[in-house]
């Protein structure tokens, strides 16, 4: 176990790629063992694909890529403005809430970082926003695109842990609004203290609203019609995420009349390199996993934190403050698919709820997207919009305190997380 850890964290160094890293750590694994042959070695990683639920990340990946060809960005976008660009800091709370309407489409942070830093981006600077807050309100809202379902994160945790995607999507509904509450209660403080002026001199009336709105219903309805068809039992997660793919093409070709055959190559053309750089790396993960059950990594390490205490409340914490420094280093969806197997059956048997923690976990694991040195969102923001990462870090530290508050928060009362999963399901 010693050699696969060391040999992934070197190869992590010496630049990698990190599906790579895990494959040749794992096969390290197999190849120094004189117990188990490296044919099982190979079958795991067979095995990793042969899994009904992970139908859902190529489907979900598609399906975003079309929904950006489709009009339903640029709706959202006008939706956003009309609804919040009047506070202060107008132009970076459209940011927040567009990441937020957002999530119900893509269900990647960094897809939708980029987006919001190519069109939103130039505009803040343009009017007198500093790069560094333009680009700290950008990485950091996009943040809630990987809590508000569908969100891959929470597909491949449910996946790797055994529990309900249906339930965990339920779960990150509440936890994702009080993200942008958060945010946007953060950027009202930063605009009012810089005079960051609203975009809109008086409040947009209930008339301005609803059209906003009703143009982009489609975009809106998505993500409700996929948690009330995982609730009816009209499909499985799997199976919405086909109707995802459906629903993005009738809007795009019939409702929008947007989207373009040329446009659908395109969207499959990003979505078979996006999946496949996902499944390599959930592929070459199987080995991983399995030699972590072998070797009992779980139970060591729930044996170690016992004897700090039994407190499920400060195992947890514990475990949160770990994944918080593993996530500045490792990318979340390794961090995942690694992790889950190890941490998730330390923390069942202390009564925590296996959803509860997965909220948790995906909002601490993907931080790390957003804070150095290798956060994948702040580099791209940053690169796009040209800004110095030294001052990105400094002004992302009120926003990175909120999230940090608010996962404390979650910590403490699952039953924010909680309520609609026991409610609906």
């Amino acid at each position: 176990m010693t050699l696969l850890a060391v040999t992934f964290f070197a190869l992590m160094a010496f630049g990698l790629p990190i599906a790579f890293a895990i494959g040749i750590a794992g096969f390290s694994f197999f190849a120094t063992n004189d117990i188990i042959p490296m044919s099982i070695g190979v079958q795991q990683v067979a095995s990793a694909s042969q899994s009904f639920p992970l139908l859902a990340v190529p489907f979900f990946v598609l399906a975003g890529h079309m929904m950006n060809r489709t009009g339903i960005t640029s709706r959202l976008i006008n939706c956003s403005n009309v609804l919040v660009s009047w506070m202060s800091g107008g132009l970076a709370q459209v940011c927040i809430v567009l990441s937020t309407l957002m999530g119900g489409v893509s269900g990647s942070a960094v897809a939708d970082a980029a987006m919001e830093a190519r069109i939103l981006g130039p505009s803040l600077i343009a009017r007198g926003y500093s790069k560094g807050f333009t680009a700290a309100a950008i990485a950091v809202g996009s943040l809630i695109t990987a809590t508000i379902p569908p969100s891959l994160g929470l597909i491949l945790y449910g996946f790797v842990g055994n529990v309900s995607i249906g339930r965990l999507f339920l779960a990150g509904v509440i936890p994702g609004f009080m993200m942008m509450a958060g945010l946007m209660l953060t950027v009202w403080l930063i605009a009012r203290r810089r005079g960051y002026r609203p975009e809109m001199a008086e409040r947009p009336t209930l008339r301005a609203v609803w059209r906003a709105v009703a143009d982009a219903k489609w975009a809106l309805l998505f993500p409700v019609a996929l948690l009330f068809a995982i609730r009816g039992g009209l499909f499985t997660p799997s199976e919405v995420g086909a109707f995802a793919v459906v629903y993005a093409a009738v809007v795009g070709f019939l409702l929008h009349r947007e989207l373009t055959w040329a446009g659908v190559a395109e969207a499959l053309q990003e979505a078979v390199v996006d999946t496949g750089l996902i499944m390599l790396i959930i592929l070459f993960s199987g080995m991983v996993g399995y030699a972590i059950i072998f070797e009992q990594a779980p139970q060591t390490i729930a044996e170690a934190m016992t004897q700090l205490t039994s407190n499920p409340l400060l195992v947890v914490a514990l475990i949160l403050i770990f994944l918080f420094i593993a996530g500045l280093f490792v990318e979340s969806t390794v961090l995942v698919l690694l992790l889950t197997p190890i941490f998730l059956p330390i923390v069942t048997p202390l009564g925590v709820d296996p959803v509860h923690f997965g909220i948790l976990m995906m909002t601490i694991v993907t931080l790390g997207s957003m804070t150095p040195p290798v956060g994948v969102a702040m580099y791209t923001v940053c690169s796009l919009l040209d800004c110095p990462i030294e001052e990105y870090v400094v002004e992302s530290l009120p926003f990175v305190g909120t999230i940090v508050l608010l996962v404390a928060v979650l910590t403490l009362w699952p039953g924010l997380v909680l309520f609609l999963p026991n409610m609906l399901m």
